[in-house]
This record gives C-alpha cells, structure tokens and sequence, in this order.
C-alpha cells in the first residue's frame, strides 16, 4: 500500500523531485497551514499513521494542492521539524546577540530565560513535541535535527571561545554540543514530566548547563 490512501478516483503522486519553497505570499499561506495541520496530525495518529491524504482533508485542500509543495509526507515532516528548528534557534541567536556583549557571566545568568523562551515556541508550534520525536525516530528525518544543532553548535562556539580562551577550541564544540541536545531534552520534558514543577525543571537544567562550561 502506498502512503495515499484512495479518495474518489485514485491519484498518482508526482515523480519524488525537490519542490522549492513557495515565495508567493498567497502560497506561503497555503505552504505555512499545511504545515500547521500536519502538526495537529502528528500529535493526533503519530508518524506511521500520518498521510498527505490526511494531511488534505484537514487543510480542505486536494492532493496536487499539497504535491506543489512537498512530495510525499516525509517532505511535509521534514519542513515542519526545520521550520521549529528555525524559530528556536532565532531564539538562541537573539539571545547570543544579547548577552554575549556583556560576557560569560552574562551568558550565565541567561540561560535560564534562554530555555524559558525556547519553551515558549515548542509551545506555540502545532504538535511541537511530536515533531521532535519524530526527527528522533525517523532515520529519514534525523538530519534535520542533527544539523540544526550542529549549525548552533558552531554559533555558540563562536560566541564562547575568546571568553574561554584556556579550554580547546574542540573540548569547548563538545561540550556545547552536548549542551544543545540537553537543553532540547529539557524541553521536551516540559511537556511530558508531571512529577516535576516546570520552574524546577528549568531552574535545575540552567544550572546544570552553567556546570558544563566551567573553565
């Protein structure tokens, strides 16, 4: 069985070509909603189940509406993952921007509204949570992820290395990185863990996140 499931007469998805992101504002629309009910989707039947077909249904659009923009629902997913990808890391980088000029400390005490803000878009972004997992879970969608916070890896490291000129330039990447993917993990906890006060959670996570650069 292919991943559309038959609506009227059958119609055959077009041959798997990159489609190129919409420019137009009426199609950024468009492009912008299916994306927000495949988030609504994701959350709802989880990523085996998901379909461009049930995507189309939600959206009240048709299949070639949806096959302008993406190919197949591995396409649509990928878009939804880097599209929070994007809006969080405009988070981290506003909040470089901000803080670095100040210093290490600065960075320091920051870090808390950091994943406080972080935790504001996850919560924005329709089925957040769910697209996360499913760039964890999917091998097709795991590059997206990795990218991403490897991309803000290297900001950071940028921004930390003159302040923490003792440590190595790859001791401080790897730590970094490890930090990017705590404080990812932290966020999801947000969500998931009911046996802990989300104060606790982000309090406690900036303070572990503060240890990790100590020279």
């Amino acid at each position: 069985m292919t991943e559309m499931e038959p609506i009227g007469a059958p119609a055959a998805p077009p041959a798997p070509t990159e489609v190129a992101p919409p420019r137009q504002r009426r199609a950024i629309e468009t492009y912008e909603r299916l994306l927000d009910m495949a988030g609504e989707l994701l959350a709802e039947v989880g990523i085996e189940r998901i379909s461009t077909n049930l995507i189309c249904a939600r959206a009240g659009m048709t299949p070639p509406a949806l096959y302008r923009y993406f190919k197949d629902k591995y396409a649509v997913l990928e878009a939804l993952g880097q599209r929070l990808m994007d809006r969080q890391n405009a988070v981290l980088f506003a909040w470089l921007d901000r803080c670095a000029p100040q210093g290490l400390v600065a960075l320091g005490d920051g870090v808390e509204q950091l994943m406080r803000e972080t935790a504001e878009v996850t919560a924005g972004e329709p089925g957040a949570i769910w697209t996360l997992r499913a760039l964890r879970a999917s091998p097709r969608l795991a590059h997206v992820r990795i990218a991403s916070h490897r991309l803000v890896t290297d900001r950071m490291t940028e921004v930390y290395a003159p302040l923490l000129p003792q440590m190595p330039r790859e001791v401080l990447w790897r730590r970094l990185r490890l930090s990017v993917e705590f404080g990812f993990s932290a966020d999801e906890m947000l969500h998931e863990e009911t046996l802990i006060p989300r104060d606790d959670i982000l309090r406690d996570a900036a303070a572990l996140l503060r240890h990790a650069l100590e020279p």
